[in-house]
Formats: C-alpha cells, structure tokens, sequence
C-alpha cells in the first residue's frame, strides 16, 4: 500500500482537495498501524508539497506534529493551533541550540540527560551528531572526549563547536595542555587518546561510529578504540555515548555492567528511494566483476557509460559515485570528465581558489584542476586534509556537482548530496560490501534539512541482510587480541587460566609497562626487545642516533618496524628499500614536491633506459631500472605524473603521518629502556619522529594543520609570527589580527584558509 501511496505522490502533477483530504486521511490512520512508514510517508508528502491543496495545511501540520518531526514545522513555517500542541512544541524546543528536537532525538536526550550510559543505533539522518553540540551548548559537563574514526570528521565537529571556544578549550593534538581555566573538549582520534597524559576528570566520553570496536569488522583500529575507552571509562567513571547506525545489539551483559541502555530507532527525517539498475543489466553487470571472462572490456565500457548517462541526466543535483579504491576514484572521475568534454557540456568553475594553489604547490597539469573546472570532485583517505575538506565545502556549497568518494563516504563525512550511486561493489579489491556497509552507503543519500527524499541507485546487487550485533572485546573477550588484553587488570579478565592471558602474565613487569603505553602489536615488540638486546653491542651506533639518522640507521629502525610491527593482512606492496629511501629523501630535502618530481624524473630515466636496451642481448643492464622503465612505458606523461602524485600523497598521509612517527615511537621507548639496562647512552627519535610527521613545519605552528592550513601558508607565516609564542597563542593572533591574513605574502586560498580560523 505503501509503495503505491508514494509513487501516485511522485507521478501526480497535482491533488485536489478531495484527493488531498483522502491521502492525509490515509496518512493519519497509518500513524496508528506503524509510525514508520507514516513518517515516510509525511517526508514525501513534503518533498511534493506544492502539490497539494494549501487549504487543508492545518491538517498536514498535525500529520507533522503527530508523527514528531517538530523541525520541519519551522522549516516549512507552519503553525499548530491547539494549546496541547504548541506545548508539546515548546518540549521539543533546544534553548541551548535555538532548534526544534524531533521527538526521537528528545527522547535520546532525556536518556542522555538520565543517570544511564546510552549506546544508540539510528539512521544517518536522525541528527545523532546535533545531540553532541546540545550537550556542549549545555554546558553540563566540563571536560568532554570526542573519539571519531577520521581527521575529516573531527575537522567538521571542530567547525560546528569553535564558536564555543568562550567555555571550553577545543584540544586537537597531544602536544597541546590541558586548560584549568575553562573546560576542555578533546577532539580526538583513538590512537591520540591512547598517547594524551594530561586528561583531568573526564565526565562524558562520546565515542562516533562506535561500531568500529568490534573485532570481527576487520578493522585495523579496532584495539586502539578499544584501548582509548576502556581507559577513560576505568579511569574516569565517565558517562558515556556511543552512536552508530544499523546495529541490532551489542555484546550481552554490556549494558548491565555500565549501567547502559541500547537505544534502537529507525526514526528517519529524510527518506531514501531505491532504483535498481542492476536487474535489468545483471547479465552485462556481473561480467565486469570477472577480468577473464569473455566480453570483460565490452562489460566495463557499458557500465561505465550507464553511469555517466545517469549523472549527466542529474546533474542540476548532488551526486555521490561510491568506487572501491582511491585508484578507481581517479579512473573514474577522469573518465567521466573526458566524458563530459567529448559531449561539449563545459562548465565554468575556473575560479575556485584551490585551483591557484594546485598550480603553485602541486603542478599546473594535475587532473584535478581539469575535474574541479567540470564540477567534479573527489574524495579518499590519500588526499591531503585541507583539499579533501575544501571539495567538501565546494561539494556542499554547489560549486561540484559530482564527488567520488572511497569509503571514506562510509565513516559519516556530511554532504549535501541528493543522490548516492552504488557503482562498485568492493572495499579495495576483495572485500564485499555487506549490508551494514551498503546502509551506511545508502543513508549518505539526502542531507537532514536540505532534502526531504534522496536516491540510491544499485548497480550491484543489494547484499544479503544480516543482524549486526557488535562485539566490545574489552568486555567480551571472545575473541581479544594480546594488544587490548593487556591492558586489562586482573579482576577484569574472563578467564585467566587462558594460554593467551598467562602468556601476557608472564612479561617482565617494566617490559609490559612499555608495551602498554606503545599499544601495539605486543609479539612484535617483544621481538624488537630481542632483537635489540641482540644488536646492541655489535650495532650500537645504529641504534643509539639522536635528532637526525643517516641512512644506515633509519634502515635499521625501519627494518625492524616492517619486520615485527606490521599487522597480519597489511599491504607490504611500497616494499621497505622503496620506504626507507622515501623516508630518508623526504627528511634529507623536507618536501613532498621534491619528491614527487624525483619520481617522475627516475620514471622517465627508467624509460628512457629500457627503450634504449630492450632490444640489446648479451650486455649487462641494471635490471631494477629496466623493468621498471618496462612497467612505466606504457604510461603517457600526464599518467605518470598522476601515478607519482597519488602515491607520494598516500605515501605521506599512511607511513610519514601516521605509521613510520608511531614505530620510531615505540622503537625509541625500547632502545632507551635496553641501553638503560646495558648501561649506554640511549638515543632519541623523538625530534626526527615529530620533523616527519608535521611536514617539518616549525613545532609552535604544527597546530595549524588541524584547523585545515596548507603547510605553504604555514611556512610563510614562520616569517610573521616568533617561535616564542605558545600554540594557543598563535591561534589567537591569527583569530584577532586581520591584517596578519591579508598579507600579501599568501595568495587567496590560503588567506580564506586563515579566515576560517
């Protein structure tokens, strides 16, 4: 019936009263049967609501008020006439926010505002995150963790909460101090939380995308998570907020244990249609996932322009394209944009102020700027933070018509996309998408408050429906790796007469502590204590360097994390020679522009080098250089010119931000404990560990980075801003001193970057 309802809605030009009392009539008594399909079906009737007959408006405004959706009420300026029910307005109103709640977000934060933990599971567009600005609006609790899963979205709730900055102190690094004064909200990944000493009484730990504790969802980052809130919750006794979408429980006994409640709704303002385009092309479709099979090519070449047919014929409206890998998102989009030129739609969006900078900093021939120009963007984890967040804005201001994302799309980034289309069916190159994955791919679809309806389109198959129900292994422990056991006490294990846990037991109390705080691979770090004890007296000066390495000793520290502290499955494929040349170029020079021109000269040199010699016999030829020359000759210019800027910009984001500083950190810690022990001056990585890891930008002004600030504004501002002055002091001059911005030394991406501090 439903479904019937809806397409007479979306086909019908127009209702007349009679037809427009009869659906309303329809719609109220569904309110009765099952709310949640009324509420779909009032979220339609309000996409189309020109169509109906404006004399029975008071009656669509119960329908709204009946169903919850109080915000729509001020959004669409309709007035309650009852006395009941503008006093059930006024409960729903946020006087922290200055917003309407809809019904199922008030009662979320009567739970939240109760003496219970809440875990809640609802849609992408039930407003989870608005429930967090409340209770920083609130005032309530003074020092507040925020734990989410990528820089991209602790960049935005930075942007949503700065304008609090009066209360509280917004911490987005370890090296920053914790304020007495004012409150502090630590804006944090996991792994941050993990390395932070300074934490003082944490009273809520809010905890986004809470699914990814779970051990059983392949997540590498599982165990820091784990670790970060465990740790806070032990430590604290803070209250605690957990959200999610499209979880069916969580680990049994959880809630009884710390006083929690799960709280399930399918409460959703935004209603997203489905069309199938894979039913009718299954045939064609399915050829494309099998590289051998006849017809492989022909496949691909259809699909493809099945999708850039479907995005030309929408594209007066957002669209999100979901691709596997970061490689698909450039195939991909370049694709589309030959696309689109060959068909002669040319756009006009040559003033966007990134694309200067991608001139100055990058190169003028980098495809982006040609994508960006045609309204196309894209999205992925190997993009550095300040572009992905400026496609982003332009995305969500209607600048870009077009994103393709990876699953970066997945972990909650906000757009103000109509539609999503399902293209690939993969996250990289083997794993499926299952259901939960797909649900969060589809409520991507229709911004809360900006559109009432959005639209999936499947070109593969909808995946199989599964309950997911999230295991919590700190509480669970079936399974638990040695990396969260550890850090459990005693009182805390489920059975500790276990092989593993009495393995754990057994390593020498200040060993355990250091492998603790490292949290890390624990094997791998016992085997870098080994490894080191046995080193020590024959390659001292290749473990004792301080500030600086030579090469030799960056390859003995680099050795030895690929050797222990790489996880099981992880991607080996840059090989740890390329790794330790990248890295030692990269600190020798301090410039990822130097090294991507390195790159596509040695490409080129390879080239030319197996042009000249794969004809000859019988003559020696360095053979690393001829086949790689082999493996790059058949690339045009402009496709090894993006081939070096992707990898050195995955390069930089994966190992120099992230992996290689976390392994000279624990490489450091257990070289100064063994030299202790052997009674030898210990090095120290810290100063090299730190120079790479924040693009060797001076240590007052590494801060910048978080706020999004390209590291060429940040370099010119080391010229107008002295290296004596704190952190959060640099913040504030560039806060109050307009003239600071409006120097002429930076050109206008980065002085509007500078604005939005």
């Amino acid at each position: 019936m439903i479904e019937d309802l809806l397409s007479e809605i979306e086909s019908k030009d127009s209702f007349n009263y009679e037809e427009t009392f009869n659906l309303y009539k329809k719609c109220s008594e569904l309110i009765i049967e099952d709310e949640i399909i009324a509420q779909k079906l009032v979220v339609n009737i309000l996409a189309e609501k020109n169509k109906f007959d404006t004399n029975l408006n008071l009656i669509l405004t119960d329908l709204i008020e009946a169903v919850g959706f109080y915000p729509y009420l001020e959004k669409e300026n309709l007035k309650l006439d009852s006395t009941d029910a503008l006093i059930r307005q006024v409960y729903h109103h946020s006087d922290n926010l200055n917003k309407f709640l809809h019904e199922d977000q008030k009662h979320l934060l009567s739970l939240l505002n109760s003496d219970k933990n809440v875990i809640v599971s609802a849609p992408t567009s039930f407003g989870k995150s608005l429930l967090i600005e409340e209770f920083v609006a609130s005032k309530k609790f003074k020092n507040i963790v925020i734990i989410q899963p990528t820089l991209a979205l602790l960049d935005e709730t930075r942007r949503k909460l700065k304008k609090y900055d009066e209360y509280y102190k917004l911490i987005l690094r370890t090296s920053q101090e914790t304020s007495l004064e004012k409150g502090n909200i630590y804006l944090f990944t996991a792994e941050r939380v993990n390395e932070y000493k300074e934490f003082i009484n944490i009273e809520l730990i809010i905890v986004d995308e809470f699914y990814k504790l779970s051990s059983k969802r392949d997540d590498e980052r599982a165990d820091s998570l784990n670790n970060a809130l465990h740790y806070i919750i032990k430590t604290f006794n803070s209250k605690f907020y957990l959200l999610g979408p499209n979880i069916d429980g969580i680990s049994k006994g959880f809630e009884e244990k710390y006083n929690a409640i799960f709280y399930k709704t399918q409460s959703s303002l935004v209603d997203v249609k489905t069309i199938d385009l894979y039913t009718a092309n299954k045939e064609i479709f399915d050829k494309t996932t099998h590289h051998n099979k006849e017809g492989y090519k022909d496949a691909v070449l259809f699909k493809e322009k099945k999708l850039f047919d479907l995005l030309l014929e929408n594209s007066d409206e957002q669209s999100i394209i979901y691709c596997s890998s970061p490689n698909r998102v450039r195939y991909l989009s370049q694709k589309f944009c030959d696309f689109l030129i060959s068909k002669n739609i040319k756009r006009t969006n040559s003033d966007l102020d990134i694309i200067e900078w991608i001139n100055q900093n990058i190169s003028e021939n980098w495809s982006l700027i040609s994508l960006l120009k045609n309204s196309i963007g894209i999205h992925d984890g190997a993009l550095q933070k300040h572009i992905t967040t400026t496609i982003i804005d332009y995305f969500n201001k209607g600048k870009i018509n077009f994103l393709f994302c990876t699953t970066t799309i997945i972990e909650g980034v906000n757009t103000s996309a109509k539609n999503i289309i399902f293209f690939d069916s993969t996250k990289g190159i083997n794993t499926k998408i299952d259901y939960f994955d797909y649900s969060n791919i589809k409520g991507r679809a229709g911004r809360l408050m900006i559109h009432y309806t959005g639209t999936i389109y499947n070109f593969n198959p909808i995946p199989p429906n599964k309950q997911v129900v999230i295991d919590i292994p700190f509480f669970e422990q079936n399974p638990i790796s040695d990396e969260i056991l550890i850090h459990l006490d005693e009182n805390e294990i489920n059975d500790i007469d276990s092989t593993q846990y009495k393995k754990i037991k057994n390593i020498p109390y200040e060993e355990k502590g250091i492998i603790k705080r490292n949290g890390v691979q624990v094997d791998g770090q016992l085997n870098i204590f080994n490894a080191i004890r046995d080193d020590i007296s024959s390659k001292y000066p290749l473990i004792s360097w301080s500030r600086t390495p030579d090469y030799e000793q960056l390859k003995y520290s680099l050795d030895l994390g690929w050797k222990y502290l790489m996880k099981k499955g992880e991607s080996k494929s840059l090989g740890i020679k390329r790794l330790v040349n990248k890295t030692f170029n990269y600190g020798l020079h301090q410039s990822l522009g130097r090294l991507i021109s390195n790159d596509i000269d040695y490409i080129i040199k390879s080239i030319e080098y197996y042009e000249k010699y794969k004809s000859v016999e019988n003559e020696e030829i360095n053979m690393k250089m001829f086949n790689y020359g082999e493996k790059y000759s058949i690339l045009s210019e402009q496709a090894i010119l993006e081939e070096a800027i992707m990898t050195n910009f995955q390069i930089q984001k994966h190992w120099f931000q992230y992996k290689i500083p976390k392994w000279l950190s624990v490489l450091n810690s257990i070289q100064e404990f063994v030299c202790a022990e052997k009674g030898l001056k210990p090095g120290n990585y810290s100063y090299y560990s730190n120079l790479i890891e924040n693009e060797f930008l001076r240590e007052n002004l590494a801060i910048l980075s978080e706020f999004g600030i390209p590291s060429s504004a940040i370099r010119k501002l080391e010229k107008l801003i002295s290296r004596d002055i704190s952190q959060d002091e640099v913040i504030k001059i560039i806060r109050n001193n307009k003239l600071l911005y409006d120097h002429n030394t930076f050109i206008e991406y980065e002085k509007n970057k500078l604005k939005e501090i």
